[in-house]
């Protein structure tokens, strides 16, 4: 693997690799540049280079090399399938929904070439008037996790370089290959050089100068809240703008009258979908007292038949890093330090070669928590959640949306009322209602509080990435009347 920068591989500037390990058995999968800034200084001024091009071809022409990625991908999708499985870490039927994500994604974003709008205003006079139209940032700095790898850089790019922009990506250490594959798709499909740059590398090197770059106009990131701030901070030296996705913390509420069984469902998916690494994974979990046991009895009698281990047969797979693997090992043991209860797992599932050296972690659930407890107020990011009872209204928003986070959360009621008023009451933003995510292209995708700022998804998430530009013009045949300068100084 190499960089790609003005339309060609090269050699990282300071010719060093980093090694990237499959999660699910340890081997090498192989090597990948380490960038140095001077690598992303050059990548962001050939950005700059290819803007006014790439701006000026317009958004149809650009849409037919949207649709030719998501035709080249579409081609060959089992490819893509089995780098997810083999970097990610991510079981079958997990790695096909993301391609098949991928693909929705852009194809959606592409159909937006001639749904752009701008609007005609009239001035102080009929005969003067205001062109309100939406125009590019310019140089957008994407950076992409490793949890969606694929479906995380066809939300970002698409929609950036539909409306225009040039881009810097910045994928994931952990997932560097995927990002590759994806950049040779659109490579294939006729971008023009420049238009689209991919660098790699240690983030601690390489971000400051990506995100405080003079020449960078928007930055997207999906990520930790902590990599989220530092990023706003570094930002607003030169006022680009943020796009953030950060850590999520999402109740799972499940009132008495509900539908036990859609709701155990969803949970599984809620909770142990990609290992639980989600932003809007299901973290809490409080259920109305009144049916807390009949739930958990059909929770844990679910978790017992899951499989975990090899990513083509399993229901799910394991954690991305071994430091991942040792945060959820963490969360047990200061939970039953604590405390509380482990009702199901707990520990790395017995594993056989080549599995027994991947990071594995068994579906974990754990009762008896209080809501200052670690497991309840910090993030997981694994495959383990805490077990609350609830017996009213007010106590189910206390402790919703008793939270730092505010990106994703899950309740289930048959009670149309509760439904509109916890609509309304519970802080976050997005609520799924007795169903499980993950969220579409035509939603919003959007955070409160530490969440993030802005968001991606839907119109709204296509015009992040453009600015309103006004136009002031006057149509008048006469002589211009400025009521602060005297008319006789022109006689």
């Amino acid at each position: 693997m190499k960089l790609f920068i003005n339309g060609e591989w090269i050699e990282p500037y300071g010719n060093e690799y980093l090694n990237k390990y499959s999660p699910v058995d340890g081997h090498l999968i192989g090597k990948f540049p380490s960038a140095t800034g001077e690598d992303v200084n050059s990548a962001i001024d050939a950005a700059e280079s290819a803007f006014d091009g790439w701006n000026g071809i317009g958004s149809v022409k650009r849409s037919k090399i949207l649709y030719k990625v998501k035709f080249l991908i579409e081609q060959n999708r089992s490819e893509l399938e089995n780098l997810l499985m083999i970097e990610n870490g991510k079981v079958m039927k997990e790695a096909i929904q993301e391609v098949d994500g991928v693909l929705d994604q852009i194809q959606y974003y592409a159909e937006f070439a001639r749904k752009i709008n701008g609007e005609i205003v009239e001035g102080d006079t009929s005969y003067r008037k205001i062109f309100q139209y939406k125009v590019p940032y310019g140089v957008v700095v994407a950076i992409t996790p490793w949890n969606f790898p694929a479906a995380m850089v066809a939300r970002k790019v698409a929609p950036a370089l539909l409306t225009g922009n040039t881009i810097v990506l910045k994928p994931s250490s952990d997932t560097p290959f995927v990002a590759e594959y994806i950049v040779k798709k659109f490579i294939e499909a006729g971008l023009p050089k420049g238009v689209l740059n991919l660098v790699t590398g240690n983030g601690g090197v390489i971000g400051d100068v990506l995100v405080s770059h003079r020449k960078v106009s928007l930055v997207t990131m999906t990520g930790s809240t902590s990599t989220g701030s530092r990023i706003m901070k570094k930002i607003s030296e030169n006022m680009a703008k943020p796009i953030l996705e950060l850590g999520g913390k999402a109740p799972f509420i499940v009132w008495k009258d509900a539908d036990i069984v859609k709701a155990v469902k969803s949970l599984i998916w809620a909770k142990f979908w990609n290992s639980g690494q989600s932003c809007i994974a299901a973290e809490r979990l409080y259920l109305h007292s009144d049916i807390y046991d009949l739930f958990m009895n059909k929770l844990v009698h679910a978790i017992t038949k899951m499989r975990v281990g090899d990513p083509k047969t399993a229901d799910m797979g394991p954690l991305i890093s071994k430091e991942a693997l040792e945060t959820s090992e963490k969360f047990v043991k200061e939970s039953v330090e604590d405390g509380m209860k482990i009702l199901i797992g707990g520990e790395k599932p017995p594993l056989n070669e080549p599995f027994k050296n991947g990071f594995f972690f068994s579906p974990t659930i754990i009762e008896g928590g209080r809501q200052d407890s670690k497991i309840f107020q910090e993030e997981i990011f694994g495959p383990l959640i805490g077990t609350m009872r609830i017996s009213s209204k007010d106590e189910l928003y206390d402790l919703a949306n008793d939270s730092r986070y505010g990106l994703a959360s899950y309740l289930f009621t048959s009670d149309h009322n509760l439904i509109q008023e916890a609509s309304e009451k519970i802080r976050f933003g997005e609520i799924y209602v007795n169903m499980p995510g993950p969220e579409s292209s035509q939603g919003y995708h959007t955070g409160f509080r530490l969440s993030g700022q802005a968001g991606e998804g839907s119109i709204y998430g296509v015009e992040e990435y453009l600015k309103l530009k006004n136009v002031y013009v006057d149509y008048y045949a006469g002589i211009l009347t400025i009521p602060t300068i005297n008319d006789s100084l022109f006689d």
